[in-house]
């Protein structure tokens, strides 16, 4: 049976959700703090198949919850809830690896469907089928970037990418050879057309920079075009 984590502080609304993703035919465990996700998936490398957690939390917020994870290179599908909708919020929590974000209140029917999206993803990451039968493969200069795995290859080594870091580098591959604007990338990538802080931004670029570039402080693929955005160049190696 498929087992989720929730990781919500308000009693009526974890329950809720449990009754109802129980209803769905899912497992589901929940718990009101961050530090006890982190125990139950580093330390005691308990089994879920995704995480459903909150950012407002007591002790460790989701925002840190989530970068511990991923700096533990643990890749669990991450949905992530909050009440603070603002697109400062949505990136920051794409930037500390949520997969995707949902603001409160939000639809019961919705956060179903967006859980199911991300166990979708999680069984194509498990598939043993050649990438070549996945058919969403881009290769450059030795390098190969699968977008249903959210993989890169590279010299021999694989690094596991999250869904926002995947989705940037497809964009950024489609109109490959022109500059992107970070406008461009706010609207197109995640959505947001509100006046936002950039910075983020450029801090997933220079986490990208770092699988694809042999040296990222002297980029060759992934360009800097000044007082505008970036550019791909996959030629340039």
């Amino acid at each position: 049976m498929t087992r989720l984590l929730v990781v919500e502080d308000e009693v009526h609304l974890a329950q809720g959700l449990r009754f109802n993703l129980e209803a769905e035919g899912y497992e589901v465990e929940t718990t009101e703090r961050g530090e006890d996700a982190l125990k139950w998936l580093l330390d005691e490398k308990r089994t879920f198949d995704a995480l459903v957690l909150d950012v407002m939390l007591p002790g460790k917020d989701g925002f840190t919850v989530a970068r511990e994870l991923r700096e533990a290179r643990h890749y669990i599908p991450l949905l992530m809830l909050t009440a603070r909708s603002r697109p400062e919020d949505v990136l920051k929590g794409f930037e500390s690896g949520a997969d995707d974000y949902l603001p409160k209140p939000f639809n019961l029917a919705i956060l179903i469907a967006r859980v199911s999206s991300l166990l979708r993803r999680k069984s194509w990451l498990q598939q043993d089928s050649e990438p070549e039968d996945v058919g969403d493969t881009y290769s450059f200069d030795g390098k190969t970037i699968d977008f249903e795995r959210l993989q890169l290859n590279s010299g021999g080594e694989s690094y596991q990418l999250t869904l926002m870091e995947v989705e940037l580098l497809r964009y950024l591959i489609q109109h490959s050879g022109r500059p992107v604007t970070r406008k461009e990338i706010l609207e197109n990538v995640w959505n947001l057309k509100e006046d936002t802080d950039t910075r983020a931004i450029d801090n997933f670029i220079v986490r990208l920079r770092r699988y694809i570039e042999a040296d990222p402080t002297k980029p060759k693929y992934l360009t800097t075009v000044r007082g505008l955005g970036y550019q791909f160049e996959p030629g340039k190696g």
